[in-house]
């Protein structure tokens, strides 16, 4: 795993960069998350979605709507859920980590289920666009597809890199699972059934949560192969 060692002086620079850069993630995640959140209670426009918006109308075509048609499926409520219970079975029983991986993951995406849907409700925020057909119903911020993608596809990354992949197929893979996230955060604002601030407000959330499981999970990996060496 990450934190290799068994006391701080033996975690590599490798650990303590992705310590750091995972504190400021989430320090700048969860303020850009109350910032925004602040806004949207006291129902103010944003700038920013109104010039998204116009960004979308200008580059509008029905082949390039049909194709965030396709990768908007990639979040949805039921295709992230059958994946992470294949993922969860397959942590669980075929690829070789601690079940303590498996286990966490299942409390990352039941946590952030949990979280979103009970954000959707305090917020109340209406939608740009009521569109069943692309999962556009219920409340806009934050956006359950953003906060869902990050969350799983985020943690396909995590399990990339402790893996014993080479570091050329690490990036590789976890370059493409980025690209997915944010392919789909944007597919939302494309077919108008999110604002741009649902998307980012997403973002912040999914990342941040994401990362304190991890740390989390980390933490107690490291603390257990402390114990066992004592």
């Amino acid at each position: 795993m990450l934190f290799s060692g068994t006391k701080v002086s033996d975690l590599s620079k490798t650990s303590i960069v992705m310590i750091v850069v995972g504190l400021l993630i989430v320090g700048s995640g969860s303020y850009l998350f109350a910032e925004i959140a602040d806004e949207v209670l006291e129902q103010e426009k944003f700038a920013v979605d109104a010039a998204a918006s116009n960004i979308v109308s200008a580059v509008e075509a029905s082949w390039l709507s049909h194709t965030m048609g396709w990768v908007t499926e990639a979040g949805s409520v039921t295709v992230i859920t059958i994946l992470s219970i294949i993922l969860f079975i397959c942590l669980l029983f075929v690829i070789p980590f601690s079940k303590w991986v498996a286990i966490y993951f299942a409390i990352s995406m039941i946590g952030i289920s949990l979280l979103t849907k009970g954000l959707k409700v305090a917020f109340g925020r209406e939608r740009p666009d009521l569109l069943e057909q692309y999962d556009g119903t219920g409340f806009s911020f934050p956006s359950g597809h953003t906060t869902g993608s990050t969350v799983f596809y985020g943690f396909l990354i995590y399990l990339i890199l402790i893996s014993p992949l080479t570091k050329s197929a690490k990036w590789l893979i976890n370059g493409l699972l980025f690209v997915i996230i944010l392919s789909i955060s944007l597919s939302r604002v494309y077919l108008s059934v999110h604002y741009f601030t649902d998307i980012l407000g997403g973002l912040a959330l999914g990342f941040s949560w994401l990362l304190i499981c991890i740390a989390a999970l980390e933490i107690m990996l490291w603390r257990g192969r402390r114990k066992n060496l004592t």
